[in-house]
């Protein structure tokens, strides 16, 4: 089995590769009730584009480490697409739906981690 931290860089790299921007990684670990352990979340500027990142996602991780997703949702409108690596999700949002939903605020208690865009 695949190794947490290293799936949780593979899909950053992933989300990268695509051009996604303003990512975040959200650590739950230290939380007491969640449906996961890891969320990385990001943000793809049309929905074309939030489709390719996770389109992209999912193939960078599968030539990467092996690993396919338990499942992914969200292709039908590609405003949000979630991509479920079991105790990780990927969370890929056109801005407004990610302001909307404000994943970082709901778990405002857990540990975030911002990543640098890529030029």
């Amino acid at each position: 089995m695949i190794e947490d931290k290293i799936l949780i860089d593979t899909i950053i790299k992933g989300i990268q590769e695509k051009k996604g921007i303003s990512i975040t990684h959200v650590d739950l670990h230290s939380l007491a009730v969640s449906s996961a352990e890891d969320f990385v979340i990001c943000t793809g500027r049309s929905t074309s584009q939030v489709s390719a990142i996770a389109d992209g996602v999912r193939e960078y991780v599968q030539d990467n480490t092996g690993v396919k997703p338990y499942n992914y949702d969200g292709y039908q409108n590609s405003q949000w697409i979630v991509i479920d690596y079991g105790t990780i999700y990927v969370h890929i949002f056109l801005p407004d739906a990610r302001q909307y939903y404000n994943l970082e605020e709901l778990w405002n208690d857990a540990s975030l981690r911002s990543i640098p865009d890529i030029d």
